[in-house]
């Protein structure tokens, strides 16, 4: 549920928005308030079933989810829809990280890796469905049903987890940081919300938001140093392949996850893709880097990751510059399709060797904790990138609406001005790549956390 709704929405977006009378702004919020919730409280999900049960935090999680997703389905304006894909974000973070330590906890050391290689695939069917499916309701019933059938995933989930889960949680596990989680909670919203606004907003008023914004996340980083169970663990970073392997992943997610909002954009407003066609778009990508990821991983854990977490986001970054290229007009398989290849190859050979490169230079003993922050960082990731490029397209496309282009020429010279700064992302990210390599030491361990 939490996987399809992530991806579907994004083709999605374009209909949802003329049909919600909504502006680009709203449109964002859509996608924002959702991964807002999620990257804020991923962690906390996590430590909250270790304290109260991983399989009634999974079920809370479902049933708010499932609920959430009628709210979606129903929802009369974007104001509303905000609000309860907000809820929504909040039950995923309760959902994704008790799905899988559920299955840690629930087989023993010889059969976990099969258990969690099967989660992992099921993610990657998941992730490769949802825009199809998304396209496919959208054109033959309603984006509606995107949420609606949420429904009946989320009683059959309920019931399986009921009737063949046990329950288990970490009796040692130590208190929850709740300062830490409101901190970068309030921290990130206030740091959003000013570049959502920013094209139309009071620039006086946003700027002390975006100010406070960034006074709260220096709040968070010294609450987290100076507290007994950190939802964040300062020693964590003082690796410096763990710090680079993170940065790495902000800026590469970053870039990729503005490209997979603004891309359904330019794909049905501009192109005049069906939605089903836009979903599809993506197929290559995710085709790829399901193929590839395994092969990268094996390659890392075996030979280092250095190269290919350079190599990777460079391929991934002139993919995302290509899809700058194409006019209006512009056919699939000429304009399209070959970044789309670019991209899925300089993603699938970063993304296992980057996941080898986190879990090696944490250690064994703090591979749970380092996935998880490895994850909410790109969560928060693609969270602000959206928020600043979608500021960047709003004024670019009024500069341009004001020197005398057209609609449809002013919002694509925004969204190639886009594509431009996503290709830029993904270019640091590869200087990151530089800075995770070397360490024999952690490359041994990463295999043994991969083998085991």
């Amino acid at each position: 549920m939490t996987f399809i709704d992530a991806t579907g929405v994004m083709v999605a977006m374009p209909v949802l928005q003329k049909d919600l009378h909504a502006s680009l702004a709203g449109a964002q919020w859509v996608v924002e308030s959702y991964q807002l919730m999620l990257a804020s409280l991923l962690l906390v999900g996590g430590a909250l079933g270790d304290h109260y049960g991983r399989r009634r935090l999974f079920i809370i999680g479902v049933a708010l989810f499932s609920l959430t997703s009628l709210w979606c389905g129903l929802a009369p304006s974007i104001g509303m829809l905000v609000a309860a894909r907000a809820l929504q974000g909040t039950a995923a973070a309760l959902l994704v990280p008790e799905s899988l330590a559920i299955v840690s906890a629930s087989f023993d050391d010889d059969e976990r890796p099969r258990a969690i290689g099967l989660w992992s695939s099921f993610t990657s069917l998941t992730v490769l469905f949802g825009p199809v499916l998304g396209g496919w309701l959208v054109d033959h019933a309603s984006w509606r049903w995107l949420f609606l059938v949420n429904l009946p995933i989320g009683a059959i989930a309920i019931a399986l987890a009921v009737m063949g889960v046990e329950e288990s949680r970490d009796p040692e596990q130590a208190r929850l940081d709740l300062v830490g989680a409101v901190l970068v909670t309030l921290a990130l919203g206030a740091i959003v919300y000013p570049m959502v606004e920013w094209p139309h907003g009071d620039h006086g008023r946003l700027g002390a938001i975006l100010g406070a914004g960034v006074v709260l996340l220096a709040a968070f980083v010294w609450v987290e140093r100076r507290i007994r169970s950190p939802m964040l663990p300062p020693d964590l970073f003082r690796s410096r392949t763990f710090t680079a392997a993170n940065l790495l992943t902000f800026f590469l997610y970053a870039g990729l996850g503005s490209v997979m909002f603004f891309l359904p954009f330019d794909l049905i407003d501009l192109q005049g893709f069906s939605a089903t066609q836009a979903g599809a778009a993506n197929l290559p990508m995710v085709v790829l880097l399901t193929v590839l990821s395994p092969l990268a991983g094996k390659w890392a854990a075996k030979h280092g990751w250095r190269g290919l977490l350079i190599a990777g986001p460079a391929l991934a970054g002139c993919g995302m510059a290509l899809f700058a290229l194409p006019g209006l007009d512009a056919g699939y398989w000429t304009s399209f399709f070959p970044p789309a290849v670019l991209l899925g190859f300089g993603m699938g050979i970063t993304v296992a060797p980057l996941t080898t490169s986190v879990m090696g230079s944490a250690g064994r003993e703090h591979a749970g904790i380092a996935s998880g922050v490895n994850n909410a960082t790109s969560r928060a990731a693609g969270l602000l990138s959206i928020a600043f490029i979608g500021m960047v397209v709003a004024l670019v496309r009024r500069r341009l609406g004001d020197g005398g282009s057209g609609g449809d020429q002013a919002f694509l010279g925004g969204i190639r001005v886009a594509f431009l700064v996503c290709a830029g992302m993904a270019g640091v990210a590869a200087v990151f790549g530089t800075m995770t390599g070397g360490d024999k030491a952690a490359v041994r361990a990463a295999a043994k956390v991969q083998s085991k």
